[in-house]
């Protein structure tokens, strides 16, 4: 599944970033503004749960139609205000990913933090945050 394909995301315009589909971006345009003229909250918000649920298709696509994720919750902190195009990067390390893969095979589900980082066109972080997933296993 394209992340970008999702109801809501196609609604605000979440578009990858790069050729290899590793980062997603939003266009700064004036329904993306919060009362100041920057970046909503809830727009930056958006792009960075979509690029961790996008991060574990990458990480784990041998996984495709055969688990349910769920974003279980999030932490975020606004650095800077976005006063321009923005994407959206993440990651998961290597023990993280082993991790997760042993609880989901023992078990059938397991849970899954990936970090995000909102970056402006000048590289600056705007916000960065955890997203939590809950992932169980299709019987």
């Amino acid at each position: 599944m394209d992340i970008t394909q999702i109801p809501f995301n196609a609604f605000v315009e979440i578009h990858h970033f790069d050729s290899g589909n590793h980062k997603l971006a939003l266009r700064f345009k004036d329904h993306m503004k919060n009362h100041l003229g920057t970046f909503h909250a809830s727009a930056q918000f958006a792009l960075a749960e979509a690029c961790s649920g996008c991060s574990l298709q990458q990480h784990f696509p041998h996984l495709a139609n055969v688990v349910v994720p769920v974003l279980r919750k999030s932490e975020i902190k606004f650095k800077k205000p976005a006063e321009s195009d923005i994407h959206a990067e993440a990651g998961i390390d290597t023990e993280t990913k082993e991790q997760f893969e042993q609880h989901l095979a023992k078990k059938g589900r397991a849970t899954i933090t990936v970090p995000v980082d909102i970056k402006d066109e000048n590289g600056t972080i705007t916000m960065s945050g955890v997203f939590e997933w809950f992932v169980q296993k299709i019987n």
